[in-house]
C-alpha cells in the first residue's frame, strides 16, 4: 500500500514540478513584456507629438504643463541626456576594465596565498556597497579633494587640444562634470567586473597553463596567450554587466554630473544622464512631463537591450572565429 502511494505521489509530483518551473521561467517573459508594453504605451503620445527621431536627436528640453494626452505644450529633446549617459558610461568602462583585469590577474596568479582570500572578500564587499554611498563619498570628499584639482590640471595642461573641433578638456572647471561622474562610476563598477573576471580566471583549465610553462612560456605569456583568450567570453560578460550598471546608474551620477539640460563636447562640462534626469524631475513633473520622462525610460531600456544583444553577438563571433582557427 505504501509503495503504491509513493508511486502515485511521484506521478503527481513530477508533472507538478515541471509545470511550476515552467511557469517560473515564463514569468520572466511576462514581466519583461508587461514593462515594455506599459512604458511604451505611456510614452507613445510623446513620440507621436515630438517624433521618435526628433525626440532622440533634439537638444532642447522645455517641460510643458498640459494634463491631457492630446494637448502638449512643451518641447522634448532627449539628446543631452542620451549623450551624458553614453559619455559617462564609456569613461567608466574605459577606466574600470583594464584595472579590473589587472586586479583579477593579481589575485589569481600573482598574489601570495595568504592575501588571496582577504583581497577576494574585499572586492566582493565593495561590489555590494550601495550606490548612494559611492555618490556621497564622491560628492563630499573625492570631488573637492581629488577630482577638482585633477580636472583643473587637465584643463591647464591639455585644454589646448582640438581634435577637428572637439575640445575634450576645455574649461572652465566647475567640479561636477561628465568626467567626474564617469570616474566615480568606474570606481563603482570596478569591483563588479573584478569579481566576475576573477571567478572566470579561477576556473581556467590548469593543464593548459602547465603545458605552456612546460614549453618555456613566462608567467606573463601564460596570462596573455593562454588565460586571457580562454576567459574572453566571461570577460565580455563581466564588462557588459558593468556597462549596464553604469548606463542605468542614477543617484551617484545625479550628484556628480551637474544636472543641466544642455550638453557640451568638453568632458569637464556639466550635463545630465537619462536615469539621473528621470529621478531628479519625476517628483515635480506634470502629467505631460511624466509621459516625456517615461519616453526617456523607453530609450534607456532600448540602450540596455542593445548592449546585451551586442555582447551576445560579440561572444558568438569570437567563439566562432576561435573554433574555425582551432579546426
Amino acid at each position: 500500500m505504501s509503495a503504491t502511494l509513493s508511486r502515485q505521489r511521484k506521478r503527481i509530483a513530477d508533472p507538478a514540478f515541471r509545470w511550476f518551473v515552467t511557469l517560473a521561467g515564463a514569468s520572466v517573459f511576462v514581466i519583461l513584456a508587461g514593462m515594455v508594453i506599459r512604458t511604451t504605451n505611456d510614452a507613445w503620445p510623446i513620440f507621436q507629438y515630438q517624433g521618435f527621431f526628433s525626440f532622440l536627436t533634439g537638444d532642447q528640453w522645455l517641460a510643458g504643463s498640459s494634463r491631457t494626452d492630446s494637448d502638449f505644450t512643451g518641447t522634448y529633446g532627449a539628446w543631452p541626456f542620451i549623450y551624458g549617459t553614453l559619455v559617462t558610461a564609456l569613461i567608466a568602462i574605459v577606466i574600470a576594465l583594464p584595472l579590473a583585469l589587472c586586479v583579477a590577474f593579481y589575485i589569481n596568479q600573482l598574489a601570495p596565498k595568504r592575501l588571496r582570500n582577504p583581497l577576494s572578500y574585499s572586492v566582493e564587499m565593495l561590489a555590494a556597497v550601495p550606490s548612494i554611498i559611492f555618490g556621497m563619498w564622491g560628492f563630499f570628499w573625492l570631488l573637492p579633494n581629488v577630482l577638482r584639482p585633477f580636472l583643473e590640471w587637465l584643463e591647464s595642461t591639455f585644454g589646448w587640444i582640438n581634435l577637428a573641433g572637439w575640445k575634450p578638456f576645455e574649461g572652465p572647471v566647475f567640479g561636477s562634470s561628465y568626467l567626474a561622474a564617469g570616474i566615480v562610476l568606474a570606481i563603482m563598477i570596478l569591483p563588479i567586473i573584478t569579481a566576475i573576471v576573477r571567478e572566470v580566471i579561477a576556473v581556467n583549465p590548469v593543464d593548459q597553463q602547465h603545458a605552456a610553462y612546460a614549453l618555456g612560456a613566462t608567467r606573463f605569456e601564460v596570462m596573455r596567450k593562454v588565460v586571457l583568450p580562454s576567459s574572453f567570453s566571461g570577460i565580455v560578460a563581466a564588462s557588459m554587466l558593468g556597462l549596464g550598471r553604469a548606463v542605468g546608474e542614477t543617484v551617484a551620477v545625479m550628484m556628480l554630473i551637474g544636472s543641466t539640460k544642455s550638453w557640451d563636447g568638453s568632458l569637464l562640462s556639466a550635463g545630465d544622464s537619462m536615469a539621473a534626469h528621470i529621478a531628479a524631475r519625476f517628483g515635480e513633473a506634470t502629467p505631460e512631463t511624466t509621459k516625456a520622462l517615461m519616453a526617456i525610460g523607453v530609450v534607456l531600456f532600448l540602450f540596455t537591450m542593445i548592449i546585451n544583444i551586442g555582447a551576445r553577438l560579440l561572444v558568438w563571433r569570437i567563439g566562432r572565429v576561435s573554433g574555425d582557427a582551432a579546426v
